[in-house]
């Protein structure tokens, strides 16, 4: 590659209709920002979707024309300039594609599916969606759509014409529906009776009918048919004009599992985007779960080490506490073996209702590619009962992966050990499998979506024992992760996937990296949090207890260090709360929200902010926020410089308090940020800096100060974040073959507080030794017990031969030195041999 992908920033685009105030940022503010992001060190711009989205899409991936450059965005010609301005600042581009669905929710805005609507099988686009016009898809052979918000609602449709299509529609209040040529002479005509000839049936939404697949439970986007060579070639087609004109650097796939054949797919996406361009798939791995070796890609996306990322910072001592905590308030300690049944639990409820449209479908598929015997007296209900049990244990989004070959037949046996009245109607499924027809298809496409469904978007949000653990592609049943365990893993993917991207924060991620740092710092004090979480449930009694421990956790996370709590950032919690209570679905949920507990989970959260609570939360978060800091920062650094390319998230080089989408989608302020780095760039003495903030706090009389080592850091964390990111950047794009093909090795102390050190090395691949070791990553783990036992002691660090310069503080060591030394500026170091040394300008 012309330019090597050392690191990405991700930016989140979106036109002037998703905001309110009319704000945008399309390609032309994105081109704006180039020149920060050359000088904060990233290589690659990292864009959310591009292509046409619905106009007030604040995300783009509800796509209505994959065939053209979104012109909310600025278009091809605004994609072209903000290419020119990249390459000419030496930085390329990298796509996010959204294969898998395509948004119906205006079905005028898809001219594709507006077509498929109008002419039924007839259409020419009715093979680009996964539509079931089998007689028995209980819509009588017609598409059927949920959106009746009655049974029998017929009559409520009227005949308009509208003026965007220039059309006579069917119009049911504000959702307008094609009609067919030559069944309808105008708008005095019958509505029923012109409805009745068309090829689609609106069904009552309740009723479950859904003749298309889905992403998931989303009504609103309809799934794709990429197994189609056509399909792809039209869906493609800008991609493949952005690789002609050589305006992009790399591919981020969207939730692959959801298509046909993924590997298949990929493969052919390979070959597209040549072998020299980055390919990356937002693959969802379970705990112990390998990318398949096979597939024609670089990597994921990285969810699988934003949880190794956030383990190893975990205290594993607290699991009992916190453990006890959870049982007390909620009945279940949410440890591995009660997370696995929940799990089960959920994705068989999630099967048996949300997703039934899917498993019926799954049923009608397994009868008609059974060619044998099996199972011909499995009654439908047998059938549908045994299909959401089995789709509810596959451990995995699915297991048609090559690598993992023998995952649905382990299930299939056990499930026939443990239920043998089953077994008939496991013949008939697996009879199916045996196919490879529709139904082997279907299984693995359903298999995915309940996993989705039932473990991120319920389970999730359910838990209650850590819940920075409930991540994407996150173990909360595991309660950490050991430092033999990270580096085991840091090394498989240093030698398997070095290409792999890592990530702390996603547009998808439920909570912010800092957010997630502030809540594991619990795990420092889990008992005097117990505590805490007692006295204040005392006092303010939560609407339930187990929603109120996981929303307060959250709370904890953005709770302001000086007990300030805006109107701006109260809103942002009442959202996330709401949001979260209906993922949940214990007592409210999005088809059938209770407004009267809604609102007492409002009034709760408004009770804690301005209620007599509100000064023991702040009390109890200011220790907590000084770990948190220290966390933040160090796991940072082992992230942009440990195996695999560091994605940083829009705005994350600083401090950031946001929550689940929309709150993680929200304008950065990058004119604080150029100028921070400014300053950087300018130079800063941090050790005058330093003195001087010591200084100030004696002065105003501040104790503990022994505890409290980086006062430099709370004063100014966010130029420290900058700083930390913007070294570590420099450091990877001045190395890029280092960090390309390099080794990786963990690096230790030795002493009383061996433990609080977590440390990697990273050296050239063609010197395995330590001789070949170039760059040092060190981070502290547990401050606040590093702090409490007195700190670093006479613990010490044996560094390889030479002199190792530290490129936060300039300050520079060999042989055998005292960590307090290292850290006596930052509660991390980027060490950077001499020998390379020279390489730095």
């Amino acid at each position: 590659m012309r330019r090597p992908i050392t690191a990405t920033y991700r930016l989140q685009l979106r036109g002037p209709k998703a905001d309110p105030g009319g704000r945008s940022f399309g390609f032309d503010k994105a081109a704006e920002l180039v020149p920060y992001l050359r000088d904060l060190g990233v290589s690659h711009l990292y864009l959310s979707p591009i292509l046409t989205a619905i106009p007030d899409s604040n995300h783009g991936y509800d796509v209505i024309d994959p065939t053209e450059v979104n012109p909310e965005l600025g278009g091809i010609d605004g994609f072209r300039a903000l290419a020119a301005a990249a390459h000419e600042a030496g930085l390329g581009l990298v796509v996010d594609i959204v294969p898998n669905h395509m948004s119906v929710a205006v079905p005028k805005l898809n001219k594709w599916w507006w077509d498929v609507l109008k002419n039924g099988q007839e259409s020419e686009y009715e093979n680009y969606f996964d539509i079931d016009w089998h007689e028995d898809n209980g819509a009588g052979g017609k598409l059927g759509i949920p959106v009746f918000g009655e049974p029998d609602d017929e009559d409520k449709l009227e005949l308009l014409h509208d003026e965007d299509v220039d059309e006579t529609v069917i119009a049911y209040y504000d959702n307008y529906y094609p009609v067919a040529d030559g069944t309808c002479d105008g708008v005095d005509d019958d509505p029923v009776e012109v409805y009745r000839k068309q090829s689609y049936k609106l069904m009552y939404w309740r009723d479950g009918v859904i003749s298309y697949r889905r992403f998931f439970s989303v009504n609103e986007l309809a799934g794709v048919r990429q197994e189609d060579p056509l399909v792809f070639e039209h869906t493609h087609r800008v991609l493949r004009q952005l690789i002609a004109e050589d305006l992009i650097d790399g591919v981020r796939v969207d939730h692959p599992d959801g298509l046909s054949d993924p590997f298949e797919y990929l493969n052919r996406l390979r070959n597209l985007v040549g072998p020299d361009r980055w390919l990356l798939v937002e693959k969802i791995l379970g705990e112990t779960e390998p990318l398949d070796p096979r597939l024609a890609v670089d990597g994921t996306t990285g969810y699988d080490a934003l949880r190794e990322l956030d383990g190893v910072f975990i205290n594993r001592g607290a699991e009992d506490t916190m453990s006890m905590l959870s049982l007390q308030l909620t009945g279940s300690t949410w440890d591995h073996t009660t997370v696995d049944a929940a799990e089960q639990q959920l994705k068989r409820q999630v099967a048996a209702t949300e997703l039934d449209a899917e498993v019926r479908r799954l049923a009608r598929a397994i009868r008609r590619d059974n060619f044998s015997t099996a199972g011909r007296f499995v009654t439908e209900e047998q059938l549908k009962l045994t299909i959401v049990e089995l789709v509810a244990a596959i451990p995995v989004y699915r297991a048609d992966y090559i690598s993992l070959s023998r995952v649905t037949a382990s299930v299939i046996a056990e499930m026939g050990r443990r239920f043998p009245s089953r077994s008939d109607a496991l013949d008939l499924i697996s009879a199916a499998l045996l196919a490879n027809g529709e139904a082997k298809v279907r299984f693995a496409q359903v298999c995915g979506a309940v996993m989705a469904k039932g473990v991120e978007d319920t389970t999730f949000y359910r838990a209650t024992r850590l819940v920075a653990l409930q991540e994407v592609g996150g173990a909360p049943g595991s309660f950490g992760v050991s430092a033999a365990e990270f580096h085991l893993l840091q090394q498989e993917r240093a030698n398997l996937w070095p290409q792999a991207m890592t990530t702390l924060s996603t547009h998808d991620a439920k909570r912010s990296e800092d957010v997630r740092a502030r809540i594991i710092e619990l795990t420092e004090a889990p008992q005097d949090f117990a505590e805490l979480v007692r006295r204040v449930i005392a006092q303010v009694p939560a609407p339930d207890s187990a929603t109120g421990l996981f929303l307060f956790q959250n709370i904890i996370g953005v709770w302001p260090v000086d007990g300030q709590v805006s109107d701006a950032l109260r809103q942002r919690i009442h959202d996330y709360a709401i949001k979260a209570v209906r993922e949940a679905s214990l007592r409210t949920t999005w088809f059938d929200p209770d407004d009267a507990f809604e609102r007492s989970v409002i009034d709760w959260i408004d009770a804690l902010i301005d209620g007599p609570v509100a000064s023991m939360i702040t009390s109890f978060i200011q220790p907590l926020h000084r770990g948190a800091l220290t966390v933040s920062l160090g796991r940072k650094m082992l992230q942009l410089i440990g195996p695999g390319v560091p994605d940083t998230y829009q705005g994350q080089e600083f401090f950031d308090d946001s929550l689940v989408d929309p709150d993680n989608r929200r304008f950065v302020d990058y004119t604080a940020r150029s100028q921070s780095l400014e300053q950087l760039c300018e130079g800063v003495d941090w050790q005058a800096e330093a003195d001087a903030a010591r200084a100030a706090a004696e002065e105003a009389g501040e104790s503990a100060l022994e505890q409290r080592p980086y006062l430099h850091i709370e004063a100014n964390p966010d130029r420290v974040k900058q700083h930390v990111v913007h070294e570590a950047l420099k450091t990877r794009r001045l190395l890029s073959g280092l960090f390309i093909d390099g080794t990786h090795q963990a690096v230790s102390a030795e002493g009383p507080s061996d433990r609080y050190l977590i440390g990697l090395a990273r050296g050239f691949a063609d010197s395995p030794s330590t001789d070949g070791l170039a760059v040092i990553a060190l981070a502290t783990r547990r401050p606040l017990k590093l702090a409490g036992r007195g700190g670093w002691l006479d613990t010490t660090l044996t560094l390889p031969e030479g002199t190792w310069t530290d490129r936060l503080t300039g300050q520079s060591f060999e042989g055998t030195v005292p960590v307090a030394e290292v850290f006596n500026l930052f509660p991390t170091a980027l060490l950077v041999s001499d020998r390379i040394e020279a390489s730095y300008v």
